[in-house]
């Protein structure tokens, strides 16, 4: 007969984790498969600072190590794959099927938390400096900031709430418009415009980055109207131009919204799939933060273990 485990989750990040020792205590047996990136966007953080029950702080990896120890530790089976493919039941109590390459997994209950993707504009130096200048993340990385001048990048809502967030923090923020012109709403453009330490640079364009040890010290961009091009000294350039749900292999079986992020019905994990919940990045789109990610993965585990209590 074959093996049809209880609970399978599909992500590593913190809500993937905290999803995986929730559903692990309360007997479950959860596997977790991490997929490409272990531990998720925040490997890519150097510190971490406002994630509770760390006064001194503690680096992306670290933190996600001592999640995966802790999810480990009740016997959370891990597994360094990634899952390519799904095939979910729409049937109360049906067995759901994915596949790690040409291995079959079969599960009662599926967690997605395979979270969302920074974009970028594709710089090599967007990588050389990530960590040490480079950001996707104002509320994660502004206060590392404090007091200096930094550069925003994006014409949207993003750019304008990051850049305003910054704003406080900050002796000034620089925004970079590819156009002249804004895609942020009526009201976050009037946020801007009434912010005394942001500067708005219409039709500018980030081109390349240049520091010493790895460390931001200056913006190389160009006037896309003049095609000339100057440089701005700053210690941080945040890219604010969105992100990208994980959710490609799910299209077409489970609902997303028009940002393809997973629909989730309010205050819950439930996807319109019964069986299958969401948690973290991949369906929050607002706040994309490790703590509010850990929380969901969190609900996500319950709804899971109250769905297959419910089929009982």
């Amino acid at each position: 007969m074959e093996n049809i485990l209880d609970c399978v989750i599909i992500g590593s990040g913190p809500s993937g984790y905290t999803a995986a020792i929730y559903a692990a205590r309360a007997d479950l047996k959860p596997e977790l498969y991490t997929g490409l990136e272990p531990g998720g966007q925040l490997t890519t953080t150097t510190e971490v600072d406002n994630f509770p029950g760390y006064p001194n702080g503690i680096t992306g990896p670290e933190m996600m190590m001592d999640l995966q120890k802790q999810a480990e530790r009740f016997e959370t089976k891990v597994h360094y794959e990634m899952i390519t493919k799904a095939e979910f039941s729409t049937e109360v109590g049906g067995i759901h099927k994915l596949w790690a390459g040409e291995k079959e997994i079969l599960a009662k209950t599926v967690i997605i938390s395979t979270g969302a993707t920074a974009k970028y504009l594709g710089l090599d130096d967007e990588k050389k400096y990530s960590g040490g200048g480079v950001s996707a993340c104002a509320t994660c990385d502004g206060f590392f900031y404090r007091g200096k001048e930094v550069i925003v990048v994006g014409a949207g809502d993003t750019a304008a709430e990051e850049a305003t967030y910054l704003a406080n923090l900050c002796t000034k923020v620089t925004m970079l418009v590819r156009k002249d012109h804004f895609r942020a709403s009526k009201a976050m453009i009037h946020r801007v415009e009434n912010t005394p330490n942001i500067e708005v640079k219409f039709n500018h364009e980030l081109i390349a980055i240049e520091g010493e040890n790895n460390l931001v010290e200056r913006a190389v961009v160009i006037n896309n109207q003049t095609q000339e091009t100057s440089k701005i000294d700053v210690h941080g350039i945040f890219i604010a131009i969105g992100h990208k749900p994980n959710t490609d292999i799910f299209k077409g079986q489970i609902t997303l919204d028009e940002n393809g992020y997973i629909a989730t019905e309010k205050g819950s994990s439930r996807t319109n799939l019964p069986g299958v919940f969401a948690a973290g990045d991949v369906q929050d789109h607002i706040y994309r933060q490790a703590i509010t990610a850990a929380g969901s993965g969190c609900m996500a585990a319950i709804d899971a273990e109250r769905y297959l209590g419910e089929l009982k």
